[in-house]
């Protein structure tokens, strides 16, 4: 029998992801770096954690499921433009966050538009690859940072072209 912390328990870790995101920012612009470093590391971790217990608990619920990107989202596009406001990320470099921004307003607006896109395996390692890109950057563990983040794009993009294709081909 499932207890009411079990079934509550991933959605808090859900929300507490997305709280994370703004003293997270607030940190990485006070130049507090290793404070920020460990508050998005833990953030990250409850990515891994919140599916994974909703999963083996069958503790999932429709507001996990809706805010769960939503989270991931935040943290990812929230601190690459903090870190763009704070001069972290090289010039060139912009390429590959603007296209990790654009295809996240892509794909949610697809699924704003009623298209039924679940989540691919490859979806959430990208997820996993543009947090490891944020927290190298925020780190400023380079050259990593930037290899990681041009990896992170690159997979954003091609899960943006899959998500595209099947919803072109769900509209008929």
């Amino acid at each position: 029998m499932i207890t009411d912390f079990q079934k509550k328990l991933p959605n808090w870790l859900t929300i507490g992801r997305a709280v994370a995101v703004a003293p997270v920012i607030l940190l990485l612009l006070a130049d507090l770096r290793s404070a920020a470093f460990v508050l998005l590391v833990a953030a990250a971790i409850t990515d891994f954690f919140d599916g994974w217990l909703a999963r083996r608990w069958n503790a999932g619920s429709a507001f996990g499921v809706m805010l769960d990107p939503i989270a991931d989202k935040l943290l990812v596009g929230g601190l690459l433009l903090a870190l763009i406001a704070a001069g972290d990320i090289a010039r060139w470099s912009l390429i590959p966050a603007l296209a990790i921004q654009l295809r996240e307003i892509l794909v949610s607006g697809l699924r704003e538009g009623g298209v039924s896109l679940p989540v691919t395996y490859l979806a959430k390692w990208k997820t996993t690859v543009q947090l490891v890109a944020v927290a190298l950057l925020v780190a400023g563990i380079e050259p990593y940072a930037t290899a990681s983040l041009w990896i992170a794009a690159a997979l954003t993009v091609w899960t943006g072209y899959g998500y595209l294709k099947a919803s072109i081909h769900s509209a008929g």
